[in-house]
C-alpha cells in the first residue's frame, strides 16, 4: 500500500516539471553563418623568387641536346666520314674494334657521340688508356680524338682506343715510334678467354675428383 503511494506522488511530480522555458524554439534554418570566414592556407617554407627556379632549370642541360651537338660537331670536323681522313689508326683487343681519327684541336676525345668521360662511365682506368699514347708524347691538349668503336665491353674498347691512337700518332710522324714502343703502346694484345672443354667446368677447371 506504501509502495502505490509513493508511485503516485512521483508520477504527479514528473508531469508538474515544465521544460519549456530552458529550451530554445528557434528554427534550424534561421541560424548565421556570417561569423564564420574562409581560412587561407599559406606556405610556412620560405619564398624564392622565379629568376632561380629558371636558372636551375636552364642549367641542368639535356642529355639529348648534347648528343645532337656532338653529331653535328663530328660531321663538320669529318667531312666525308673516318675512311676520308688522313691520319686514322685502327686498334683491336679481345673482341673489340676501334677506328680513331686524330686532327688538331684542344685535345677532346669524343666516342661514338659522346664524351669519353660519359661513355666509359667515368672510370679512371679506362680513361687512363685513351689519354696514355696522347700523354707519352706530350700531345694531350694538341690533338682532338674521334672514335668509333663497337664489339667487346667497355674495357676491351678503351684498350682498343688506345691502340688506335698510338697508331694514328705514327702517321703525324715517324719519329714517334720509339717512344711508343718503348711504352709497349705499340704491341697489340692477344689474349683472349680460352675455350671450355668438353668434360671441364671452363677452361681449366675440372669436376672434383672422387676416388671411390
Amino acid at each position: 500500500m506504501a509502495m502505490a503511494i509513493s508511485l503516485s506522488a512521483l508520477t504527479s511530480s514528473l508531469s508538474s516539471l515544465s521544460f519549456s522555458s530552458q529550451i530554445s524554439q528557434k528554427p534550424l534554418h534561421s541560424l548565421s553563418f556570417s561569423q564564420f570566414k574562409p581560412i587561407s592556407v599559406k606556405s610556412a617554407g620560405p619564398k624564392f623568387p622565379a629568376a632561380i627556379f629558371v636558372a636551375s632549370s636552364a642549367a641542368v642541360a639535356d642529355p639529348d641536346v648534347e648528343t645532337v651537338d656532338l653529331v653535328k660537331l663530328v660531321k663538320t670536323r669529318l667531312p666525308g666520314g673516318f675512311a676520308a681522313q688522313n691520319i686514322i689508326g685502327t686498334g683491336r683487343r679481345k673482341c673489340a674494334i676501334a677506328r680513331v681519327v686524330l686532327q688538331e684541336g684542344t685535345g677532346k676525345v669524343i666516342i661514338n657521340y659522346r664524351d669519353a668521360k660519359d661513355y666509359l662511365q667515368g672510370n679512371p682506368l679506362w680513361l687512363q688508356y685513351v689519354k696514355t699514347p696522347l700523354v707519352t708524347l706530350g700531345y694531350e691538349s694538341s690533338y682532338d680524338v674521334f672514335v668509333k668503336a663497337h664489339g667487346g665491353g667497355l674495357s676491351g674498347q678503351a684498350q682498343a682506343i688506345s691502340l688506335g691512337i698510338a697508331r694514328a700518332l705514327l702517321k703525324v710522324s715517324a719519329s714517334h715510334r720509339t717512344p711508343l714502343k718503348q711504352e709497349g703502346l705499340l704491341t697489340r694484345d692477344s689474349r683472349v678467354v680460352e675455350r671450355k672443354k668438353p668434360g671441364l667446368r671452363k677452361a681449366r677447371k675440372r669436376p672434383q675428383y672422387s676416388k671411390r
